[in-house]
């Protein structure tokens, strides 16, 4: 039997669609808010500030970053300002501060490593894919095959972050494996179907995939899907392609979130001189 949606998150779905959200969106911050009312045995209309402080002292303690509470902060901002027009509440519910860390970028040996770790020929052409062409886990599961365009070389990435649709590239070696993938897989609708050929693979899956690909390539714990995507930009900045078209291929509203590759594209760095090596030092001073 289906379960009874309430009024109130018919009317926080009703306020997400009006907005354009997107359905993955709108799953996360339901979801957020149910388990905020779950947690205290009450709608979450009967809650207050209060109660959301508590929330997040509870979600600090159960060992929560920054990057896993703003989509909950942000589910609550929503629910309060614009479900419940409580627009003071809304505003005084503050981000968490992210953590100022750099991104985990895996070699071009490593990647190797990662891809070759992979058992499944679906799983593996899906991770490489996405190093491949920059994208989110999101963004290659729902791939179609008439979003590969051979003749412009470009990938067609649809209602991506945002909801909008981009271009990225396709490189002669990327065509090759998915043309010998389809050959064997003869996907119907989504390049990397799921159980159902009606529906695309899950993100779930293919996380799990590249943990336990990572795991048998000896790679650490840190090594993720999004970690591809992050290589991929660091490996295009140390072959100096232009952060500006970086930004275009990976999606990015604001050049900042790109330049954060920068600090970790360590070719480029060993290819900057040292205005010291301008200088003529004394020997004494290296002795």
């Amino acid at each position: 039997m289906p379960r009874t949606i309430t009024p109130l998150r018919q009317r926080m779905l009703e306020d997400m669609a009006l907005r354009n959200m997107s359905p993955n969106t709108q799953k996360v911050y339901v979801y957020a808010v149910a388990n905020f009312a779950r947690f205290f045995g009450v709608s979450p209309d009967k809650l207050g500030l209060e109660d959301i402080r508590l929330y997040r002292l509870h979600l600090i303690e159960r060992g929560l970053k920054a990057t896993s509470i703003n989509p909950i902060v942000g589910a609550l901002r929503f629910f309060y300002g614009v479900t419940l027009d409580r627009k003071d509440i809304a505003t005084d519910i503050p981000f968490a501060r992210k953590e100022d860390t750099l991104p985990a970028v895996l070699s071009a040996s490593e990647v190797m490593q990662l891809l070759e770790a992979v058992s499944s020929l679906k799983m593996r052409v899906a991770l490489t894919t996405t190093y491949a062409a920059g994208l989110r886990v999101s963004e290659v599961v729902t791939l179609m095959a008439k979003d590969v365009n051979s003749r412009r070389m470009v990938l067609h990435v649809r209602q991506a972050k945002g909801r909008k649709d981009r271009y990225t590239l396709l490189s002669d070696q990327l065509l090759l494996i998915l043309r010998r993938y389809y050959k064997i897989s003869r996907p119907q609708l989504y390049l990397f179907p799921g159980s159902e050929p009606s529906q695309p693979l899950s993100t779930r899956a293919v996380q799990r995939a590249c943990r336990k690909a990572a795991d048998e390539a000896g790679l650490g714990n840190n090594v993720t899907v999004h970690t591809l995507r992050h290589s991929f930009a660091t490996h295009l900045l140390e072959q100096g392609v232009d952060i500006r078209v970086i930004q275009q291929l990976l999606g990015h509203r604001h050049i900042t979130s790109t330049a954060r590759y920068a600090q970790v594209a360590t070719d480029a760095i060993r290819q900057i001189q040292s205005p010291l090596e301008r200088l003529i030092i004394d020997e004494n001073l290296a002795s």
